[in-house]
């Protein structure tokens, strides 16, 4: 941070050299005017040689110091981007899944591109040409002072307190339209992001003339955005530079009537005049720091909105060991935002080696379980402990350390097949991913791949079939070794058999571990130590497979239903 401070300061250094040797060429110029206006060439060759060689030296200085003004001040500034940016990203990674249920990708892409960017600006472009316009004023004014007299200078500035009660009052307005134009950009992203994402249901209902459509009204309302707001940024830089042309035809009349009544040279003049020109930049660049410090103040006011989102805190890894035990004490849960109870005064306990099979219809609470005890979610009823520890103590990187979730709906990243598979555990050897592959039941399909386990699966596996990405959703789960593994309705895009082929995998590598199976398939838990029930929230039944087919309730009506649709027999 220090090192960056100091070339922050390097480049200011540098923008004021340079400034300084800007106002130094416009006396020059005066002074060669008047060498040409009042001698002979031949008596002031020698003058004239040396003023002019001064002048090129003086050129090539400034072209030299703007050069490292821009290295050490805009290099400082990119790597302020760079830490905003990260610092950004990793609050999204820390931010509770809460958040997620609510935000809209596009909205979070903007924030993390088009704002970060307009922070940037105002942090570099919006200093720099700040701190250049202040200087450049104080010393130029002070310099035309000298030369003319108060007089004239005040009336060559007279237009510039205009300039800046223009640019104070459209600037305010630039900020909220500037807002308006991100949040417009964000439903544009949403939009994209959704079409792309769902191109297969788009073409399979054969809607692409509807998505054209609603991309073209956000691309209009977005195009609408910006035109209101180029209405206020384009009237403001052509109203800025009406004003300060006025102030160089002012000086030019006056001044030139000085001219001619021997009061001024016509080198102070020109001198005059181009030091006039040299403040048509820094009060027109008022106007554009102010439009600079407005948009990047209208997007800090949005990244300072996920700044302060409560974000989960992961503590340190204590190296606690878990063993498995798992309990659910009078737990109730409703999602944020709702007023339903999702889970109602929900107990239960499995302990390590068993396994728990939790069913139920659709919508029964099922997957709310698996949630919580990933803490995806955290409990505000009733407890649960693992171990008998108050799971909301256990700091999360033990936690996720020792419990994998597969849940039904998986996601696998633009990678190799490896690379999934291996995706939460480091140093890993192609064996080791072979040996969960196989137990997972997909490395025969794996191995038919074009490239083997190197084969890349394409944006979310778009190459692999559901099934296929399921097994390697499960296959990474089991390379993290976990003490609790949740398998939430993992299996229902694969077949029976294949699905009783798995499970009879993973006998073995369940009985160290607790397992909670959660399914609305009956067969996927018949084999459980111990089976809950759930309806509307609620465990309604609860005992082993034979004891609830055997109570006639819930769990046998699901089980003929199945069976007669399956063609088949539960015994």
């Amino acid at each position: 941070m220090l090192k960056n401070s100091i070339y922050y300061i390097l480049g200011i250094a540098f923008l004021i050299a340079s400034d300084l040797v800007e106002i130094s060429i416009p006396k020059m110029i005066g002074r060669i005017v008047d060498i040409l206006k009042h001698g002979t060439v031949s008596i002031n060759l020698s003058e004239m040689s040396s003023k002019l060689w001064i002048f090129v030296f003086l050129s090539f200085l400034l072209l030299i110091l703007r050069f490292f003004r821009r290295k050490y001040f805009i290099g400082v500034v990119l790597k302020l981007e760079y830490a905003v940016r990260n610092h950004l990203f990793s609050k999204f990674l820390r931010l509770p899944q809460a958040f997620y249920d609510r935000a809209r990708t596009g909205d979070l892409m903007a924030r993390a591109t088009n704002d970060v960017s307009a922070v940037r600006k105002m942090a570099g472009r919006a200093v720099l040409i700040s701190v250049d316009a202040i200087f450049l004023i104080l010393v130029v004014l002070a310099v035309m002072i000298k030369a003319v007299g108060i007089k004239l200078t005040l009336m060559g500035v007279s237009p510039f307190p205009g300039i800046l009660i223009i640019s104070t009052v459209m600037g305010r307005k630039i900020r909220g339209r500037f807002r308006n134009v991100q949040e417009g950009f964000s439903r544009l992203s949403e939009s994209v992001q959704e079409s792309f994402s769902g191109i297969a249901v788009v073409k399979g209902y054969a809607q692409e003339e509807g998505e054209i459509e609603k991309f073209e009204k956000l691309s209009m309302d977005y195009a609408t955005r910006n035109l209101s707001l180029i209405k206020i940024w384009g009237a403001l830089h052509p109203l800025v530079r009406l004003l300060a042309g006025t102030g160089t035809v002012l000086t030019i009349l006056f001044g030139g009537k000085m001219v001619m009544e021997g009061k001024l040279t016509l080198g102070t003049l020109i001198a005059q005049t181009a030091y006039l020109g040299m403040l048509v930049f820094p009060m027109t660049a008022f106007g554009w720091i102010i439009g600079l410090i407005e948009m990047g103040l209208a997007s800090l006011k949005r990244l300072d909105e996920i700044m302060r989102k409560e974000e989960l805190e992961y503590g340190e890894e204590s190296g606690m060991k878990i063993h498995g035990n798992v309990e659910f004490e009078m737990v109730s849960f409703k999602y944020p935002g709702s007023k339903k109870l999702v889970l109602k005064n929900v107990s239960f306990n499995v302990k390590k080696g068993e396994i728990l099979g939790i069913t139920g219809r659709v919508g029964s609470g099922k997957s709310t379980i698996a949630k919580l005890l990933v803490r995806m979610y955290e409990t505000e009823c009733g407890k649960i402990l693992v171990d008998g520890e108050d799971l909301r103590k256990i700091p999360r990187r033990d936690l996720l350390k020792h419990v994998a979730l597969v849940p039904q709906e998986t996601f696998l990243f633009s990678t190799t097949v490896k690379d999934n598979i291996a995706f939460g555990k480091e140093d890993v050897s192609l064996e080791e991913i072979k040996k969960v592959a196989k137990l997972a039941g997909i490395h025969d399909t794996i191995i038919s791949l074009p490239k083997g386990y190197e084969t890349v699966v394409g944006e979310r596996g778009v190459k692999l079939s559901g099934g296929e990405k399921q097994r390697i959703a499960l296959a990474r789960a089991l390379m993290m070794d976990p003490k609790i593994l949740i398998l939430d309705d993992a299996l229902s895009a694969v077949d029976l058999k294949t699905e009783e082929m798995i499970l009879n995998n993973l006998k073995g590598f369940m009985r160290e571990r607790t397992t909670i199976i959660i399914s609305h398939r009956i067969r996927s838990v018949r084999e459980a130590d111990h089976i809950l029930v759930l309806e509307d929230g609620k465990i309604v039944e609860e005992g082993t497979h034979e004891e609830l087919m055997n109570l006639k309730g819930l769990y046998y009506e699901m089980g003929v239903q199945q069976s007669l649709e399956e063609g088949l027999r539960v015994i």
